[in-house]
């Protein structure tokens, strides 16, 4: 990995599982007053409260997005930006419900597969698609067959189309700002790595490994306003045979993508998080190769604990924090 790791491994053990009344909370985020939001199947954006006493946790129904809301980023006026995978990226009024489409192609091409968001203080928005290929239902695709054809775009204060930062991303999902906003981290569920993407500088514009070879598929990234670190969900392990078969063919990996988007899906019982500070160091890793609770896409923090989501399973999980990282401070190597 890049950087010194400081790490302590641990596991990652649910104190509790708050039922939200629907399938698939992707993402995860926190707002001001410790409540989560999320998204789910069904097209509706959700607001959970009461997580200090799990078992009487309230959700409450904010927006409903007529597609499948992925990636969420709260804005400085409590509104949401939202990647929805079959409608593009959206701005979610949390007050009155309000869905406006902000983009829904870029290059005259129909975004597929848009995946997460992040808004920096001048009011840019830099927001990932997954994959040009596959959608959302065949997720599976891309990442078996290795397509390299995830992006990074950026949409400019009052702009009417986003234009490409960077291509050729193997399944780019999760993003989060440097906490200068000198750069961004792009996860690459497909490589298993994190890329930095420079915004200032005489590097403007170029991009390198931050973090590579993580224990499993990096997804959504979230940054917890008070430690600094960005929390990094791992949706899977990882795999020797996917790992080789990355390095087959293209023909090869289109055939097995061909198989793999046909045969019935279930995640595997494994639960990940990293937790990664600006320099690229890993602060905390935490797994569970066991986990009842599965295919671990997101993860913030909110009161002193760790709140997952997940693409697969009907609620959030709410974990004890690591060390000292309830506390603003990682743990000591």
């Amino acid at each position: 990995m890049t950087g010194s790791t400081v790490s302590r491994g641990a596991a990652l053990v649910p104190e509790a599982f708050v039922g939200i009344g629907g399938r698939g909370p992707e993402d995860v985020v926190a707002d001001g007053r410790g409540r989560v939001l999320t998204g789910v199947e069904d097209g509706r954006v959700l607001r959970v409260d009461g997580l200090a006493e799990p078992g009487r946790a309230r959700v409450e129904t904010l927006a409903e997005t007529g597609g499948r809301p992925l990636g969420l980023e709260l804005l400085a006026d409590g509104d949401l930006l939202v990647c929805d995978a079959e409608r593009g990226l959206l701005r979610v009024g949390t007050g009155d419900g309000t869905v406006r489409v902000l983009a829904d192609e870029v290059r005259g091409e129909r975004l597929r597969f848009c995946s997460n968001a992040v808004a920096l203080a001048d009011g840019t928005v830099f927001f990932t698609v997954s994959s040009r290929r596959y959608p959302l239902h065949h997720w599976i695709g891309d990442i078996v067959e290795h397509t390299g054809t995830g992006r990074l775009l950026r949409l400019a204060p009052g702009a009417g189309e986003p234009e490409v930062v960077l291509e050729g991303l193997q399944f780019a999902n999760g993003l989060a700002p440097s906490a200068d906003e000198s750069f961004l981290v792009v996860a690459e569920t497909g490589a298993r790595r994190l890329t930095r993407v420079h915004l200032t500088g005489a590097g403007a514009g170029t991009s390198e490994p931050f973090v590579e070879d993580l224990p499993g598929t990096p997804d959504n990234m979230w940054r917890d306003p008070g430690s600094g670190l960005l929390w990094v969900a791992l949706a899977g392990p990882r795999i020797g045979a996917l790992d080789r078969l990355h390095r087959a063919s293209p023909a090869v990996r289109g055939a097995a993508s061909r198989v793999a988007v046909r045969a019935p899906f279930r995640p595997l019982g494994f639960a990940g998080v990293v937790a990664v500070d600006d320099e690229g160091h890993v602060v905390h890793t935490l797994v569970d190769r066991r986990s009842h609770y599965r295919m671990v896409t997101s993860a913030c923090v909110t009161g002193g604990r760790l709140i997952l989501g997940s693409l697969w399973e009907r609620g959030i999980a709410v974990c004890e924090l690591p060390g000292e990282a309830g506390r603003g401070r990682p743990e000591a190597g």
